[in-house]
Order: structure tokens, then sequence, then C-alpha cells
């Protein structure tokens, strides 16, 4: 199962009062009434005049609430902010907004330019998002494979990779991260000669000390957003010793986290029995209702 249908179990539980042959149908009439989608709102021009967008899926009635900021994967070289657009609807469901972050793949912009797009992105939507019906204190970072990585890194930078953003304000700080399989030791995987990485890592200069600098791993501290994880035991291309040790790191820093491991599961290709549905859907909601916000009182 991709990353679509990892998330998309959280829509088991929430349209459950439904009768089963209507639940899909009344499930995505229910989102489409409540929210609408408001597609490419630049949040920055980077070098070269490349306008860089969000999607943004909000409220009619623009009242604030929790968030999930999405960034895509793809290996720092493939994907695009729609590509997953169905793996939202269950988010949206939920009663949360989605912002899916565009930045600047490896044939664009070498390495570290996607980490500096993703947290102007995210300085953007905390500095804005209230005009859209997305409360800046209640914000869930989330996404696969590249994609972990780039919400790890984005949650756990401090400032120093953000004079790109031209945005005095201070830092906002994610409410929590959902990490699926993402990459925490990229330098572990340059100096394994991957393609994709020594092609986001093409720029002159150390290419390992920037690759460590880039890796969740190096920046993990007390203080930093929870974390939960999503791993398969069978991942061949980011090996489930990226999900160990980044949860070992994190638990020794104070950090509260979690790691679910999927057996049998490959790199976004889960074969999901009934007990790991279950298990992963309420792990899923109960981090989002202690750490993100899922049925706040407030919201």
């Amino acid at each position: 199962m991709n990353i679509m249908g990892s998330a998309a179990i959280l829509c088991l539980s929430a349209a459950s009062s439904l009768p089963a042959q209507d639940s899909a149908r009344d499930w995505a009439s229910l989102v489409g009434q409540r929210f609408r989608a408001e597609r490419d709102v630049v949040y920055r021009t980077a070098p070269g005049g490349i306008d860089l967008k969000l999607d943004l899926y909000i409220p009619y009635d623009k009242k604030p609430g929790p968030t999930i900021v999405y960034i895509h994967g793809g290996g720092w070289q493939t994907g695009s902010k729609e590509q997953y657009v169905l793996w939202y609807l269950p988010y949206l469901q939920l009663g949360y907004r989605v912002a899916a972050v565009q930045y600047r793949l490896s044939g664009v912009a070498p390495a570290p330019a996607a980490i500096e797009d993703c947290r102007c992105a995210f300085r953007w939507i905390a500095r804005n998002g209230v005009r859209y019906g997305i409360d800046p204190a209640r914000l869930v970072l989330t996404g696969g494979s590249a994609g972990g990585h780039l919400v790890l890194m984005t949650a756990m930078l401090d400032d120093s990779f953000d004079a790109a953003c031209n945005d005095p304000s201070p830092a906002p700080k994610a409410r929590a991260v959902i990490n699926y399989y993402g990459a925490t030791d990229l330098a572990e995987m340059l100096s394994q000669n991957r393609a994709n990485i020594a092609r986001w890592f093409r720029a002159p200069g150390d290419a390992l000390a920037l690759a460590r600098r880039l890796s969740p791993l190096t920046w993990v501290r007390p203080g930093v957003p929870p974390v939960l994880t999503l791993h398969g035991d069978a991942d061949a291309t980011i090996p489930l010793s990226h999900a160990t040790r980044l949860h070992e790191a994190l638990t020794k820093a104070g950090v509260a986290n979690q790691l679910v491991t999927i057996p049998g599961g490959a790199h976004g290709r889960h074969t999901w029995t009934d007990t790991d549905t279950l298990r992963v859907q309420r792990t899923i909601e109960q981090f989002l209702k202690t750490h993100g916000t899922l049925n706040d009182p407030t919201q």
C-alpha cells in the first residue's frame, strides 16, 4: 500500500457511523460541502524568478483550525504537491485544513534548496494562514520518503536556514510530525553512492559535511516537536535503521515520539493485515489527539 493508502485508513473510523455501501460517497460529499481548494498560492519567489506555490484545502467559513502541512516525496527529484491529493481527504474529514507544498527539485536546484523552500513555506503558512482558516499554533507536518526527511528538517531546524525567507518574525513551531519512512541519515546514503542523493548534493563543496548537516539525526535535541514514524521492516530504499536510530535519539533527548513498524512493509508499498490496519489507525488518531489537536475542544 502506498503513502496515500497508509493515511487513508484514517477514514475508517471517521466514516464508521455511515452505512457501509454509502460511506465513501457520503464521506466525500461531506468534505466537498465543508472545504474548498485554493490552488497555486505563491509563498516565495526563488532565485531565477521561480514562483513556488502552495495548494490550500480550507473551510468555506475560514474559521481558524488545525492544519496538516504536507510535503511530497520522490527522492528529492520527482513528485508534486498534487500527486497525492486523495491522501488529504481523511484529514479534511477529521476537520483539518491541508497546505500542500511545492519545492525546488534536485534538477532545478541542489541541496539545500528544497529544505530552504519548505522552511519558507512553513513560515508563510504560519504568518498568513489565519486569513485562510489556518491556526498557526496548530500545525502538523507530514510527508513520506524524501517528504518525510523534509518534514523532519522543517520541524527540527533552527532559523539558520531561514535567511532566504526574508521573514524577521520568530520561527513557528510545529505541534507534531507524522513521518512516513523518511530518510534520517543522508551522509550514510551519500556514502552508498545513491544516484538521487548524489544529484541533489552536486553543488561545489564538501558534500559529505553538507549531508550530515541536512540529516534529521544531526538536529535531534530537547524541545523539538513530537514525532510519529511509520516504517516497513522490509524497506530496501530507506532501511528501517533510519527510523530506529531516530526513535532512539529522540527518546534519549526526551522528545515524545513513537515508532510503528509495519511487518513486511517495503518502501511505500505496505501490505496491511486487519491487525496492522487497526493498530496504525488507532496510533495515528491517538497521536493527533495527544499532540496534533484532533478533537481539540477549542476547535
